[in-house]
């Protein structure tokens, strides 16, 4: 019996994932590759040129000082040691075959695409060990679809993060129908060691949050366009009648008209019966107007000094 424990406390050391590579060095990605190089994962995180390598590695550097000045404040050698020892389990590159051959784990955060997506993982699929699990960060596409191209759909599942990373406590943790039990175990014990509460949830769309808030966001602009109350006032109710810390104007705002606008496109081209996924207009013209919300200094309000 004491051989048979001491072979399965190996297989599960053995399984555990150590190697990870975050693939796209946006906010999303550069935030997960951050959390696990500081949770004591080997991070490589790879984009599309040098250029790029060095953009997000720098935009880490920053971001690691900030935390280090809040949590080390009383014990600046401490601060130091947390950047430096996050910052040895962390390296760029991009040569994307080369960085997934040794994988444990690929996280894929780039653009909300699906043929792109598709395109990426197919690249990477003949590239990676067959032990290696691939998981998408995506919050609206269907992850079954997106690992459809692959020949590891059992390998395959969605880790989706929130914004801002290193703070947001919260991972979705997505299985679909060809997600094995050994895969999602080791992604919801991947998320427990980042220090993540994860919830799980099947691959429906948007998940838990999002299928939840962009419809109440959607609703929202419904509101002001039928002249039912202002954009402020909706605001000041939600956040003083239902306790939130920010109206669905604001919140709409700060993650960008852009995003929430290609989220519902995508829903309403998949599901064009469902009222909930009906786009608002206000929302498509003031994207094609260019005024995107924080992120372009106006939305639905302005943000220019």
């Amino acid at each position: 019996m004491s051989v048979m424990r001491v072979f399965a406390r190996n297989m599960a050391t053995a399984a555990k994932i150590n190697n990870v590579v975050v693939i796209g060095g946006g906010l999303m990605g550069a935030g997960i590759a951050q959390v696990a190089a500081a949770t004591g994962h080997k991070v490589t995180l790879v984009e599309v040129n040098d250029q790029l390598v060095e953009k997000a590695v720098g935009s880490i550097k920053k971001s690691l000082e900030r935390v280090a000045k809040k949590q080390f404040k009383d014990d600046a050698t401490k601060g130091q040691q947390f950047i430096e020892g996050t910052l040895s389990n962390l390296k760029g590159s991009s040569k994307l075959e080369d960085a997934v051959s040794s994988s444990d784990l690929v996280i894929e955060a780039i653009v909300e695409k699906m043929e792109i997506k598709h395109e990426l993982f197919g690249k990477i699929d003949a590239a990676a060990p067959a032990s290696s699990i691939f998981a998408s960060n995506t919050s609206s596409l269907s992850i079954a679809e997106i690992g459809s191209v692959t020949k590891r759909e059992d390998r395959f599942g969605g880790l989706h993060f929130f914004n801002p990373v290193p703070i947001m406590k919260l991972l979705e943790v997505i299985r679909t129908e060809k997600t094995s039990e050994d895969t999602y175990q080791q992604l919801m014990e991947f998320g427990k060691r980042m220090g993540k509460s994860c919830i799980t949830c099947k691959d429906t769309p948007g998940f838990v949050v999002n299928r939840l808030l962009v419809p109440y966001m959607a609703e929202a602009v419904r509101l002001l366009e039928r002249g039912d109350a202002t954009a402020r006032d909706i605001d000041t109710a939600m956040k003083l009648g239902a306790g939130y810390p920010m109206g669905p104007f604001e919140l709409n705002d700060y993650v960008g008209l852009d995003t929430t606008n290609n989220i519902i496109q995508g829903w309403h081209k998949k599901f064009p019966d469902n009222p909930l996924f009906t786009p608002p207009k206000l929302i498509e013209k003031l994207v094609s107007e260019g005024k995107l919300g924080v992120k372009s200094g106006e939305g639905f309000y302005s943000y220019k000094k």
